[in-house]
């Protein structure tokens, strides 16, 4: 049972007004500013860098020794989107690490193909028809899996929507679906499974963003806006789960992919553009591993590819100007409305 929040609303007394500590006279205001750089500053720095000497140390020895990898073999892992492209690859790859896998997708023929070509690598598998946009589905999906197959220990929320949509774009009904599918979604399935994963003591969890995260371009805007979203969200959890001090129980990866090579429609949208002769394509095959090999090394962050990494943290430094003009020299200028008929 949910608890009651306590919302900040007006509909009780209406909007009260805040009221702030008295405030002394102008003239005490150095002698104040002093008092909380001591009694503040100074120790919250000099804690802030004691406890950055061990991320150095072991970011130095990371640079030095391969990371440790951990098995997941024998584990549960539930995929959203398994049906096809990415989600398809992503159960299989994590098939040959030993998981048994849940294949979640509205598309059911599609699904259960991906089980009959998982099972064949020798781990159970079944497939699940689940609307993971509505939150009461995601929990009966939750007891179905643990009937079927256990608890789930790696959750991977890829199920997306790609919509080339402007912003006056598409009907009410779609921008809505796009966000529930695309970001909700991951509040549900989390909200289902992470209190099994800190009740057993592992767990981890995989939210697909998109370089779009990083890299914001008009014509996607709302795709782009949930992958934002979605980097976001992750990376609020990721500090939650510190807060609670399960930084070593659950583990959680953001991937930010470039170009994938799903559906053909999208690849005929690519080739229009010309995109295809000025950008590389990855297949869903070469995007899995990556994920997977992430997984594996606990890797908070995955970009696809790992050079985007450096580009995508130097170019949010940028003035929004030049940003601006850096993608539309990438873009080679303007993308022209493509509105489905």
């Amino acid at each position: 049972m949910a608890t009651e929040v306590p919302y900040f609303t007006n509909a009780e007394n209406g909007y009260v007004p805040a009221k702030l500590a008295h405030r002394s006279a102008a003239s005490s205001q150095p002698l104040r500013l002093l008092r909380f750089v001591v009694n503040h500053v100074i120790p919250d720095t000099v804690k802030f860098l004691l406890q950055l000497i061990p991320l150095a140390l072991s970011g130095l020895v990371g640079l030095v020794l391969p990371s440790k990898k951990k098995s997941i073999h024998g584990h549960t892992a539930l995929v959203t989107g398994g049906a096809n492209g990415l989600g398809r690859a992503l159960c299989l790859r994590l098939a040959r690490e030993g998981c048994q896998v849940a294949v979640v997708d509205i598309d059911l023929a599609g699904a259960q193909r991906t089980v009959e070509d998982v099972r064949a690598l020798g781990v159970k598998a079944e497939a699940f028809l689940a609307d993971i946009a509505n939150y009461e589905a995601v929990e009966r999906l939750r007891l179905e899996v643990e009937s079927k197959l256990g608890p789930v220990d790696v959750l991977v929320n890829n199920a997306g929507l790609l919509a080339v949509l402007s912003l006056s774009e598409g009907k009410p009904t779609d921008l809505e679906r796009i966000v529930n599918v695309n970001l909700l979604s991951h509040f549900w399935t989390i909200r289902a499974f992470m209190p099994g994963m800190i009740t057993r003591h592992r767990g981890h969890i995989v939210g697909i963003a998109s370089i779009a995260a990083y890299f914001p371009v008009g014509r996607f805007i709302p795709y782009t806006v949930t992958k934002y979203a979605v980097r976001a969200l992750m990376e609020s959890l990721n500090s939650e789960l510190r807060m609670d001090g399960l930084q070593n129980t659950i583990q959680t990866t953001c991937v930010y992919p470039a170009l994938i090579a799903t559906r053909q429609q999208f690849m005929d949208m690519l080739d229009k553009l010309n995109f295809l002769k000025r950008f590389y394509v990855f297949t869903p095959e070469q995007v899995a591993e990556q994920i997977v090999r992430g997984v594996l090394i606990n890797k908070r962050e995955v970009f696809v590819p790992s050079i985007m990494a450096l580009f995508s943290k130097q170019f949010e430094c940028l003035p929004a100007g030049l940003r601006h003009l850096l993608v539309s020299c990438v873009m080679r200028g303007k993308i022209p409305k493509l509105t489905a008929h």
